[in-house]
């Protein structure tokens, strides 16, 4: 079985896919990205896709597409994106094992890039 940069949660799929059948333009999947920003000094992005864009990588989970930016797959390995909903508020969260911290508002994330070596074996284990 390969590798996969990030997984969906069924609730993620499922909100993607009705967003996605939601929309007034055509969409295809969604874009993962990270951007400077915060106080703990990184933040997750998140756009929809018309088109694929070269150079991304790519992911088929649960019947999305999911495109990340080449800048942010270092960063995103291993991480499940999820769709959380409580009394007040809802919104796409990511479980991400290169997480390091996080601010007090939620907002920004730390985070550090994947340790290849410790996947590669975590892989020739399995």
């Amino acid at each position: 079985m390969a590798f996969k940069i990030m997984s969906l949660t069924d609730a993620a799929a499922e909100r993607i896919t009705e967003i996605m059948e939601d929309s007034d333009k055509p969409v295809i999947g969604v874009r993962v990205g990270v951007k400077n920003a915060g106080c703990a000094g990184m933040a997750y992005t998140l756009d929809y896709v018309a088109e694929p864009v070269k150079g991304d990588d790519h992911v088929s989970d649960k019947g999305v597409e999911v495109y990340i930016e080449p800048k942010a797959t270092m960063f995103l390995l291993g991480t499940v994106m999820d769709f959380e909903q409580s009394k007040m508020s809802s919104g796409f969260t990511f479980k991400n094992p290169n997480q390091t911290g996080e601010c007090g508002c939620g907002e920004s994330v730390q985070l550090k890039p994947a340790d290849l070596k410790a996947i590669a074996e975590a892989r020739a284990g399995a």
